[in-house]
């Protein structure tokens, strides 16, 4: 039976978020750039003749009825292919960190069943159905860096600079999960953030604009009573790296790491090394990518 496996579902980060305003449905309208990175998932995915969509977990459970399993089930139904899968994943993307990981997962498995199905449908046909699943699937199908708007439907991708790509970024994702309603739905959130341009994004991407979603996610106040980590996350990365910032609607802050530390010691460089040692905290040190390493397993896919 045709199989792939060790196949990889990257993460990504907002470089900025900024809301420029709100439709008469409620969708909120963002401009964004995202980046892909090099933390990622790793999925092993084989056929099956009895039609039957399965997942198996590695080494997290994940729920029931994830991205994954929906992904699988929609294009079976969509495709009326009498095939099935068994989808294997080990996941080391945090869940609710902004990062865009079950999103991402989503997307490898709608590109990966359409050859291991023999579908070969073009990439814009996927699109459609990644639009069903989620606002970030459709960005992890194209599989490029993006300057993305609306309500994360109108996708152009982006050439990042050379120096964006391979500056290292330090992660770090406190325990603390905001829910999204919380955040778009907060008083305090700026819904009137001026139209930027990608020509403007580019004259210092990594100073550019903000998170307007920052504000809201520190000011949430967790129903137990504990505290907000996201403040706690910002501020120790600000004085160890001079600059901090959180990706998507959190609660993963990141920052660039600069000039003044050691790169050779990146590899084994941990939230230990930022006064952080709280085991619950997950933090890794990534790099850019300029596309999305599985655009160099499958075969090309047509727009």
């Amino acid at each position: 039976m045709p199989s792939l496996h060790n196949l990889p579902a990257p993460a990504k980060i907002n470089l900025f978020l900024h809301v420029t305003g709100r439709r008469a449905d409620g969708y909120h309208l963002l401009q964004s750039v995202f980046m892909l990175i090099d933390w990622q998932d790793t999925l092993h995915i084989d056929t099956r003749q009895d039609g039957h969509v399965r997942r198996h977990d590695l080494n997290v459970a994940l729920p029931e009825e994830d991205l994954c399993i929906k992904a699988a089930r929609l294009l079976k139904a969509e495709s009326r292919t009498a095939q099935g899968c068994d989808i294997r994943i080990h996941k080391t993307i945090p869940w609710g960190a902004g990062l865009g990981g079950g999103s991402s997962d989503a997307a490898t498995v709608l590109l990966a069943l359409n050859q291991l199905w023999g579908l070969h449908w073009p990439r814009h046909r996927l699109e459609a159905l990644a639009v069903q699943l989620g606002a970030d699937v459709p960005f992890f199908v194209r599989g490029h860096n993006a300057w993305v708007e609306g309500i994360g439907e109108h996708i152009t991708p982006v050439a990042l600079p050379d120096d964006v790509l391979t500056t290292p970024l330090m992660l770090l994702k406190p325990p603390l999960a905001v829910p999204t309603n919380a955040i778009f739905g907060s008083p305090t959130l700026k819904r009137d953030s001026e139209h930027a341009t990608v020509a403007f994004f580019l004259a210092a991407p990594k100073q550019f604009g903000r998170n307007d979603l920052q504000d809201p996610a520190k000011a949430y106040q967790p129903a137990d009573g504990s505290s907000n980590q996201i403040n706690e996350a910002l501020e120790v990365m600000r004085k160890r790296f001079g600059n901090s910032r959180m990706t998507g609607s959190g609660s993963t802050v990141f920052s660039w790491i600069n000039d003044h530390t050691d790169t050779s010691t990146l590899p084994s460089f941990s939230a230990a090394d930022i006064g952080v040692h709280d085991a619950a905290w997950v933090s890794r040190v990534c790099r850019g990518l300029s596309r999305h390493p599985l655009l160099e397993v499958l075969d090309q896919i047509p727009d």
